[in-house]
């Protein structure tokens, strides 16, 4: 009885945090929207928007071995960077980096979710706020969002030191957008997806609210002011990112 409520049944659209909860809605769900604005969502939406293949992929020491085998390019951290290999999880450095065919981009959180809920077979999106009101026309028009074919939207979150989970305001914002494009589904809101664009509401200024808020001041202060410009633009992009045999590509 306990997995049938978290799954939150009866709705048409569902929300819920982090990994745990990408892999709840990925035992129910229909299809699933992974959301992480700072950075990898916005980073894979900018890269697949200039023709790349993007392989995701958990934060660690195995991704450059796993590039070598499919054949790709492995972006490394911003700091990492540099004129010799300008690839990484860095959505300006991605919009002006060579294209790259194949392109790893590992993060613990965004890639590390989109790789486990790949594992389900269902389909999963890559949102962001650029990207959701595309994302959310395109999961109505493929006939998500009805009570049997319901989707998911998980927003990504960041870490505290000790590896759990710390809800962030660009998330939750992010995740409200897509589940404003997907409010008016055959099968309604769940609670936790209505709470969620509750935030949307209450919020005039989305971009101010994302700058202002942890991790967009972590980035500013860090030197990365352009990366939290790139991915506070509501609603400029028309890139569907959908992972198809462990690859992002356009939907």
């Amino acid at each position: 009885m306990a997995e049938a409520v978290h799954g939150q049944p009866g709705a048409g659209a569902r929300f819920d945090w982090g990994l745990a909860g990408a892999a709840e809605l990925g035992r129910v769900c229909a299809a699933l929207v992974v959301v992480d604005v700072l950075s990898f969502t916005t980073a894979v939406e900018v890269a697949v928007g200039r023709g790349m293949r993007v392989h995701p992929f958990p934060w660690g020491g195995q991704a450059a071995a796993y590039a070598r085998r499919v054949g790709a390019v492995v972006a490394v951290g911003r700091r990492q960077a540099d004129t010799g290999h300008p690839w990484s999880l860095s959505p300006a450095a991605l919009g002006t980096a060579p294209v790259a065919t194949d392109l790893v981009l590992p993060s613990p959180n965004g890639s590390a979710i989109s790789a486990a809920a790949s594992a389900t077979g269902r389909p999963v999106v890559a949102a962001n706020l650029r990207n959701a009101r595309a994302v959310g026309r395109w999961l109505l028009r493929q006939g998500y969002g009805s009570t049997t074919a319901p989707i998911g939207v998980v927003a990504a979150g960041e870490r505290w030191p000790d590896g759990s989970l710390r809800p962030c305001v660009e998330d939750q914002l992010g995740a409200a957008c897509v589940l404003d494009a997907v409010s008016d589904s055959p099968g309604g809101l769940s609670v936790e997806a209505a709470v969620a664009l509750a935030a949307l509401a209450s919020t005039p200024d989305v971009p101010a609210a994302v700058r202002g808020g942890v991790s967009g001041r972590e980035l500013i202060e860090d030197g990365f002011a352009g990366d939290v410009e790139i991915a506070v633009r509501v609603g400029t992009s028309e890139v569907v990112p959908l992972l198809r045999r462990g690859v992002f590509t356009p939907a």
